[in-house]
């Protein structure tokens, strides 16, 4: 199949068209070059074509004669002040109304979507005494105390955190997450109205080669690695039990190719999200120590720092089983050894 790929020079970007031309798929390539996810980068070459999908002009003519546009382009970051809502606005929402709109005037009705896990808030947990309940907002006179689990609303015991499946409430808690539920819901009613069909792929924690060094897109595996190379142990906020799923960026690119092929083949009026993770659910201090055990040398012990981000989200554990009894996907990298080999892979900027 002939697919369009947005995003295609970034870090999963450039994985999954590596990927979908391993599958035997024609790519067409198209990436906006932000500053702030290519710094330091050379401008496009022959596998990429500069476009910003903002412009609907130059989309409309790249949108033409392809199967399934896959669509990884997106601003990303923590976006925790209320100043960053345009730049995600722009970018994330009124680029892709545009891209959709494109793909309608075309006659291209199949999409793959790249979501994320933040779109949970703050995820699912569990009162020993109530059962499930909703996670409020984290006080910030308790952070500050030192108290980082989030309680029951009824009789604020530490609740434990619980997998969370697809079909989870939406709780965006940044510009970022707002912006990625918004890119949800647009290609939820772009399906109803064309009718389409919509793979919605929300990424865990993703890691692996080629991820960005010390830019604003930097993950905390990356972070933390760029501490080793300075020679400082990595800092760890909160208290470091803070859960996650972290997923390798060849899983990920596997799963694009899994979602084009069940976009191609699957019914019109439909919207599919689907968790992308590892299906291993590891600590942020575990994820810490692994980068710094594929070190060479001694073991190097993260810094436990007690400080904290307001709007960060305690736990956010994926549930994998959607994803694999639906799309056939199951990671093959788990974080017990890709952090490791994390240590040493290559990277951007």
């Amino acid at each position: 199949m002939r697919v369009l790929l947005t995003g295609a020079a970034g870090f999963i970007g450039s994985a999954v068209a590596d990927a979908c031309r391993r599958a035997g798929h024609d790519v067409v390539g198209i990436d906006a070059y932000i500053p702030q996810a290519h710094r330091g980068e050379p401008r496009p070459g022959a596998d990429v074509t500069g476009c910003d999908i903002r412009d609907g002009g130059e989309i409309a003519l790249l949108v033409e004669d392809v199967d399934v546009v896959c669509h990884q382009a997106a601003m990303v970051g923590a976006g925790v002040s209320p100043a960053d809502l345009p730049r995600y606005a722009s970018h994330n929402d009124l680029g892709t109304a545009t891209l959709l709109a494109a793909m309608a005037a075309a006659g291209v009705n199949r999409l793959v979507l790249a979501s994320s896990m933040v779109v949970y808030g703050d995820g699912r947990y569990a009162c020993p005494v109530h059962g499930e309940r909703p996670a409020q907002p984290r006080e910030l006179a308790e952070l500050s105390s030192g108290v980082f689990d989030v309680r029951c609303p009824d009789c604020g015991t530490p609740m434990a955190w619980q997998l969370v499946a697809e079909n989870a409430p939406l709780q965006p808690r940044s510009s970022y997450a707002a912006s990625k539920v918004a890119q949800e819901h647009y290609a939820a009613a772009w399906a109803r109205q064309l009718p389409g069909s919509v793979v919605a792929l929300r990424y865990h924690n993703v890691y692996g080669p080629g991820m960005p060094a010390d830019t604003p897109y930097s993950g905390v595996a990356a972070i933390f690695r760029s501490a080793l190379e300075r020679g400082e142990p990595p800092r760890v906020f909160e208290d470091g039990a803070q859960m996650r799923d972290f997923v390798h960026v060849d899983d990920v690119a596997a799963a694009n190719v899994r979602a084009i092929a069940a976009v191609a083949s699957g019914p019109a009026d439909s919207f599919a999200p689907y968790n992308v993770s590892s299906g291993s659910p590891i600590s942020i201090a575990d994820v810490a120590r692994l980068v710094g055990a594929g070190v060479p040398g001694p073991p190097v012990e993260p810094v436990v720092t007690g400080e904290f981000r307001v709007g960060d989200v305690r736990h956010i554990v994926a549930s994998p089983d959607k994803a694999r009894s639906e799309l056939g996907f199951d990671a093959a990298v788990l974080p017990a050894d890709g952090l490791r080999r994390f240590a040493l892979d290559p990277l951007r900027g």
